[in-house]
């Protein structure tokens, strides 16, 4: 009988761990967005118009991937496993738009279509 408990306490255990990794997932994506955000208005210093322009594409992006991830999830009417598919959701929007972040910070020289310039 104890053995059985066991068991079902370690399965109890590892379905919350496993529930719970979207969270950690997203929360280590926002992570690694928000350095390389920093980083881009290290390099705008100097150009307040692009600064405004990076936070106001931010915020608006910010708004699209919450409201796809509400949208991907079923949102309020979307059962108990709705918050564990807008995190994983949350988490790959956010990967992929660090990402483009990232990709800013890499232009080449001369990159006319580039928001932001080189070190």
């Amino acid at each position: 009988m104890r053995f059985l408990l066991a068991v079902i306490a370690t399965l109890s255990f590892a379905t919350t761990a496993a529930l719970a990794d979207p969270a950690s997932d997203f929360k280590r994506a926002d992570q690694g967005l928000n350095q390389t955000f920093k980083q881009i208005q290290k390099r705008l210093a100097d150009d307040s118009g692009g600064k405004a322009r990076l936070v106001k594409a931010q915020r608006t992006w910010i708004a699209f991937r919450n409201a796809e991830c509400t949208f991907q999830s079923g949102g309020d009417d979307g059962g108990s496993a709705a918050p564990m598919v807008a995190a994983a959701c949350q988490a790959e929007l956010t990967k992929d738009r660090n990402k483009q972040l990232k990709a800013y910070l890499n232009c080449q020289e001369g990159d006319l279509a580039c928001p932001v310039p080189a070190e």
